[in-house]
């Protein structure tokens, strides 16, 4: 990312796995290499980094059950990279010098506030990467059953309140009604009789 110290790319890695898998900053850090099953690329979601007295430290997921997420194709190469790099039981992403992320700490080293303020989106947060995420996957038909295991959230209220259709979905929603609509007043041709012959 341009806006941080020595242009350290493991930043951006962070921003696009996050949004990409719709996890937590935390879970993101807390990933290992020997978490990523690169025949199926999924990836099981087990611990999180947070804050602790003395620093942080790594502890269960917030749900406090491993979960299954897909890694899409789009980021397998940046994550079939960083395993090269890595040894088996490495974090897949660490900070320039091998430290563990927290989301202040990617606030603070890419200059976050600035960046989003300059770019017209003033408003975006670390955590909204986790909405945009499974926004994308809603939007690209993912039924909610499925993204709330996604997720790992405990109930489909909570995961329905992290979908956020971009004005596009919404106008194709009511076209979409409206044909169903014309389908139903639309006169009813009758069947051909049948007709029986001996």
């Amino acid at each position: 990312m341009a806006a941080s110290h020595d242009h350290y790319r493991g930043w951006g890695d962070v921003v696009t796995f996050a949004a990409c898998t719709t996890a937590r900053i935390g879970e993101v850090s807390g990933c290992r290499v020997d978490d990523i099953d690169t025949t199926q690329w999924i990836w099981t979601v087990r611990r999180q980094t947070t804050p602790a007295p003395g620093g942080l430290t790594d502890k269960g997921t917030k749900g406090k059950r491993a979960r299954k997420v897909p890694i899409v194709e789009e980021v397998r190469p940046l994550v079939a990279q960083r395993i090269l790099s890595a040894g088996p039981d490495a974090r897949l992403f660490t900070g320039p010098r091998g430290g563990r992320i927290s989301t202040a700490v990617l606030r603070d080293a890419t200059h976050w506030d600035d960046v989003v303020t300059k770019l017209g989106y003033q408003h975006l947060r670390r955590h909204d990467l986790r909405h945009t995420g499974l926004t994308w996957f809603a939007d690209a038909g993912v039924q909610v059953h499925v993204l709330r295991r996604i997720a790992g959230h405990g109930s489909l209220t909570t995961a329905q309140r992290y979908l956020h259709p971009d004005i596009h979905k919404i106008t194709a929603a009511g076209a979409a009604l409206s044909a169903h609509l014309s389908a139903l007043r639309a006169p009813r041709s009758l069947p051909s009789p049948i007709v029986m012959t001996r």
